[in-house]
């Protein structure tokens, strides 16, 4: 059955207990340490962009094309996460299953947009190995792969305690957290697409 919560002073089911308030707390302090990484990780590019060895650089290697549409696919993405928690705030099974499965799919196309482009760059002898600008770029980017990968997994996980348990305040905080770790990528790689691809292009 799905309902629709519009008393006031409503607090969402994730919040309800003090272990769920704590953990979403704790898991705020993750993502702050992700914060840290990746900040470290964009440092050590920006240093090292310019050092291409007399290789390619980015105006030489990126497509305007590719990394355009693996942005939309991503935000996209992340707007579908955001329905999939609205309609489990609404006790809705099926609105949630629905979006998510969008979502995981949305990613699952990005992550091959970004597979295919590593593999187009290290067959045009441009892999990491070939410059200090490259290395950066493949460890910053792949990087950012590799937690979208690892969060699709972990959405994956949730929808399958969701399915056998339904909405209670553990499954609800868990849809919730991999929900701003899925939009934490999402504001990380708009800092990628706007620094790195867009500027790199110029």
């Amino acid at each position: 059955m799905e309902t629709t919560t519009t008393t006031k002073g409503y607090q969402p089911m994730e919040y309800k207990s003090e272990e769920g308030r704590l953990k979403i707390f704790g898991f705020w302090i993750f993502l702050g340490a992700e914060i840290v990484l990746f900040s470290t990780l964009f440092a050590t590019y920006f240093v090292l962009v310019n050092q291409t060895a007399g290789g390619p650089s980015g105006k030489d290697l990126f497509e305007i094309h590719i990394f355009a549409t693996e942005t939309f696919l991503l935000l996209t993405s992340s707007f579908t996460c955001g329905l999939a928690i609205l309609y489990m705030r609404r006790n809705s099974m099926k609105g949630y299953l629905i979006w998510t499965i969008i979502t995981l799919l949305l990613g699952l196309g990005f992550l091959i947009m970004e597979i295919e482009e590593f593999a187009m760059l290290v067959e045009m002898n441009a892999g990491p190995t070939r410059s200090a600008f490259l290395s950066a770029f493949f460890t910053l980017v792949g990087t950012h792969g590799l937690h979208v990968t690892l969060g699709i997994f972990w959405v994956i996980g949730v929808m399958i305690q969701v399915i056998k348990r339904g909405f209670t305040p553990v499954t609800s905080r868990k849809i919730f957290m991999t929900g701003l770790y899925w939009h934490f990528l999402d504001v990380v790689w708009i800092f990628l697409f706007s620094t790195i691809y867009l500027l790199g292009v110029v």
